[in-house]
């Protein structure tokens, strides 16, 4: 399962947010009640990062972006999360680590390398992450409490 279908499973007919712009928002909008993207540099309908504690606390399920844990954000978001809210930290960047259920997320979503070859050619090239996809060699995974 990958982490847009979690999020449809989880979402739909409720309030989502998703923190980090993922290629799959335009479904969840059509199947969440609301749906609000935040993002450090946004697009045009989205909710900038400075304002993510008005929106946080109204999410049923949040997506956290990976990301979060690089740019030391994670543990602001996840504070302005409710304790009753489904949280999901998802992309490439997500690591595939049961200890993070110990901090208040429920499910993990990431990716393992399965073959090795067409991922470092596809790397080395300065592949983005649908192309590396593409190639092979990938597994998205999503580890649940």
């Amino acid at each position: 399962v990958n982490a847009e279908q979690v999020i449809l499973e989880r979402g739909a007919g409720r309030r989502v947010v998703i923190v980090g712009h993922f290629p799959f928002v335009e479904r969840v909008r059509r199947a969440a009640a609301e749906c609000w993207v935040t993002e450090l540099h946004p697009r045009p309908g989205d909710v900038p990062a400075e304002r993510a504690g008005e929106i946080l606390p109204q999410a049923d399920v949040v997506a956290l972006t990976g990301t979060s844990l690089i740019n030391h954000t994670f543990d602001g978001l996840i504070r302005l999360c409710r304790p009753d809210a489904f949280v999901l930290l998802l992309g490439a960047s997500a690591p595939l680590s049961p200890v993070l259920f110990e901090v208040g997320v429920d499910a993990v979503s990431g990716t393992v390398v399965t073959d090795p070859q067409p991922v470092q050619r596809s790397v080395g090239q300065g592949a983005t992450f649908r192309q590396i996809k593409r190639a092979g060699g990938l597994r998205l995974l999503t580890l649940h409490t």
